[in-house]
C-alpha cells in the first residue's frame, strides 16, 4: 500500500516529529524562519521544507513584516487531530481513575501498619 503525501491531511503532516516541535514553537506566538532556526537548532532548508507542508494543509500561514516573513499557527486546523484523539479520553481516564485508587488503597493500608496498636495494659 503506498504512503499517502504529508500534504494529503494534517494527520499526515503532524506525523513528523520536527514538523510537531516547529508546531509547538509557533503555539508560543508568531515567528520567523531564523527564529525557528535558533530554537529548534535545525537549518534553514529543513525549517522552510517542514514549514511548507505546514502551509499546505493550512496549519501555518505566514505574512510579510518588512523584509521579513512571520509565520503564525492555525490551530483551529488542528480541530481534526483533537477530535480524533478526544475518542480515546475514555481510556486515559479510566486508567489515571485506576491508578489514583490504587495509590490511594497503598497509602492507607500503609497508615493503617503504621498506626500504634492499643493493647490492654
Amino acid at each position: 500500500m503506498a504512503r499517502a503525501a504529508t500534504t494529503t491531511d494534517v494527520f499526515n503532516a503532524i506525523a513528523e516529529p520536527r514538523r510537531r516541535t516547529i508546531i509547538d514553537a509557533l503555539a508560543k506566538g508568531d515567528q520567523a524562519v531564523g527564529q525557528i532556526m535558533a530554537r529548534l537548532r535545525i537549518a534553514q532548508p529543513a525549517v522552510s521544507k517542514h514549514l511548507g507542508v505546514l502551509r499546505k494543509v493550512g496549519l501555518v500561514s505566514v505574512r510579510k513584516e518588512g523584509r521579513r516573513r512571520l509565520y503564525r499557527l492555525n490551530a483551529q486546523e488542528l480541530r481534526p487531530v483533537h477530535d480524533w484523539a478526544k475518542k480515546f479520553e475514555e481510556f486515559w481516564t479510566h486508567q489515571l481513575d485506576r491508578i489514583k485508587d490504587r495509590a490511594e488503597k497503598k497509602m492507607s493500608d500503609k497508615s493503617k501498619q503504621a498506626a500504634p496498636k492499643k493493647g490492654p495494659k
